[in-house]
């Protein structure tokens, strides 16, 4: 693709502050770069069902959803791969028994059960953990949680966790570890909560990031990624140029070639200025 990139965001944290409208420099950002020949996608971890419009609205070349499993490009998908329901209740089984709460999350929808909510609820979020503040966000909007009873149980992409105690996730991944990789987002010192998900090695971002360079016949090399959470870190290593935001935890920071300005500071808008995508 010549001198022409292909660019993934993720959305929450890096795109748009956490359950928050795009900014206008952020929207400039997509619309001008694809305006000069750039592809720009989405690639999150959100089910497609909780992809906003006014996210979507935006204009995109194609959306990466579900850390890589649901894959969109110019409408067409091109990619639609949900986890066995075998699979689902294995991986559940083994989280309840240490006393860990889920998060599935299919093409219907999420399901959540209510000890989760009363965690969610009750626990402290900052910025570095985007995640929890979305999903702190999620219960308190129309954003379409539901309870874990009405779980279809026809399959879903991908379970997220919360637990009070790390302890007991290390129990689990003699179970898990080896088909999943576990990805446990930043918390404060003293936490009382934490959380995270598992996503099966198989289908993450980066190997997403490498499907759509082949429906495009473009290399890695031509790919600038950004991202602010542990669940970016396969895309940010798979990346020609990884960008992590001003806001991402340090782990994250350190595996990337370039830190930019936080998601509340337009860092998207920025770094494009300074990668000559606008």
């Amino acid at each position: 693709m010549a001198d022409r990139k292909i660019v993934f965001l993720d959305i929450d944290g890096t795109f748009t502050v956490p359950l928050e409208k795009p900014t206008v420099l952020a929207s400039r950002a997509v619309r001008e770069a694809r305006k000069n020949g750039h592809k720009v996608l989405l690639s999150t971890g959100r089910n497609m069902p909780i992809v906003s419009a006014d996210v979507l609205e935006v204009g995109f070349d194609g959306v990466v959803a579900s850390a890589g499993r649901h894959i969109e490009i110019g409408g067409k998908v091109i990619r639609d791969s949900v986890l066995p329901e075998e699979t689902i209740q294995n991986c559940l089984q083994v989280f309840h028994k240490f006393g860990i709460y889920c998060r599935i999350e299919s093409p219907e929808g999420i399901y959540i059960d209510n000890r989760l909510q009363e965690i969610l609820m009750s626990a402290a979020a900052e910025l570095s953990n985007s995640e929890l503040v979305r999903m702190k966000k999620e219960l308190a909007s129309d954003a379409g949680v539901k309870p874990y009873t009405e779980y279809p149980r026809k399959g879903a992409y991908k379970l997220g966790f919360i637990c009070t105690g790390l302890d007991e996730l290390e129990k689990t991944k003699p179970y898990l570890e080896q088909e999943f990789h576990y990805v446990v987002h930043p918390y404060a010192e003293g936490a009382d909560c934490y959380n995270g998900e598992i996503i099966r090695r198989d289908m993450d971002k980066g190997e997403a990031m490498e499907r759509v360079c082949a429906y495009y016949g473009a290399d890695l090399a031509d790919t600038v990624a950004f991202g602010d959470s542990m669940n970016d870190l396969q895309m940010l290593q798979c990346a020609g140029l990884a960008v992590a935001m001003g806001n991402s935890c340090q782990e994250l920071k350190d595996s990337a070639d370039v830190v930019c300005e936080s998601v509340d500071e337009d860092g998207v808008y920025y770094e494009f200025k300074r990668q000559h995508l606008i």
